[in-house]
């Protein structure tokens, strides 16, 4: 399987993308967005900030979970990782972003839930 942005709609009508992996892992989680082409601007704005490795931000959660934010060039944060176990697994998860992030195809399962 390809890498793939895995475009939806949420029961509440708001659209969000993740970014799966070849294995079919969410790589990274988009936020909310009002309407389909803020959320097809968002992806391509992870295609673009997602290979360049300053733009990730290394984090804890409160129970100290790594993970890390993808952010745009103005500082926004355009997309969230899952929490990792540990910093090796949650730098993978960077490094999986960095290589799949420009090439991943489009899936818009928007269509269907029309």
């Amino acid at each position: 399987m390809a890498a793939k942005y895995a475009l939806k709609k949420s029961k509440n009508g708001k659209f969000f993308f993740n970014l799966l992996a070849t294995n079919g892992q969410a790589i990274l989680a988009s936020e909310m967005y009002e309407a389909k082409p803020s959320a097809l601007n968002g992806i391509e704005s992870v295609r673009k900030n997602g290979v360049v490795e300053a733009r990730f931000e290394k984090l804890n959660a409160k129970d100290g979970s790594p993970y890390f934010t993808l952010k745009a060039t103005n500082g926004q944060v355009i997309g969230q990782s899952e929490m990792y176990t540990t910093p090796a697994a949650r730098d993978n998860g960077i490094a999986s972003v960095m290589k799949n992030a420009a090439e991943a195809v489009l899936d818009d399962q928007t269509t269907a839930a029309a």
